[in-house]
């Protein structure tokens, strides 16, 4: 199974709403092959609270406005840490980039595919993913020195 239309349609605008607010490190899995709940994850990042509250508020303002989507529920707005936008068919999570350093959620869904963003999200690739990729090869070298 792949994610629906739907899914990729609230996905793409997602993510660009993100990166008109200069979020870091988008990235979006497929999931649906692993996860009944939800379709697609969307992973963001900002470098502080106030920046996280703005990518959340941009991404749930451009959601309804171009695809009348609003979440069922939203999580984590009273520390803007790490919040999390839940649409039933994608879940969107915004964090703090130290947030997204320590939980390394890119290693829980490093074995589903990528979705497609559009190419002002892909510019934003920085930290995070470089994190992800050392920690996958760190990894690799634990495994095989055992």
């Amino acid at each position: 199974m792949t994610a629906t239309d739907r899914s990729e349609k609230l996905i793409q605008a997602a993510a660009q709403a993100a990166a008109d607010k200069l979020a870091h490190d988008i990235v979006a899995y497929d999931v649906s092959d692993v996860l009944s709940i939800t379709d697609a994850f969307l992973l963001a990042s900002a470098p502080n609270d106030r920046q996280v509250k703005s990518i959340v508020d941009e991404i749930e303002e451009r959601l309804l406005k171009e695809l009348g989507a609003k979440p069922v529920r939203r999580e984590g707005d009273r520390d803007a840490r790490w919040v999390l936008l839940d649409y039933v068919d994608i879940v969107v999570h915004v964090q703090h980039s130290e947030e997204r350093v320590f939980y390394a959620l890119e290693r829980l869904w490093k074995d589903c595919p990528e979705m497609e963003l559009p190419a002002d999200a892909v510019a934003t690739r920085g930290k995070a993913a470089e994190h992800a990729r050392a920690q996958e090869a760190a990894d690799g070298l634990d495994g095989e020195l055992s």
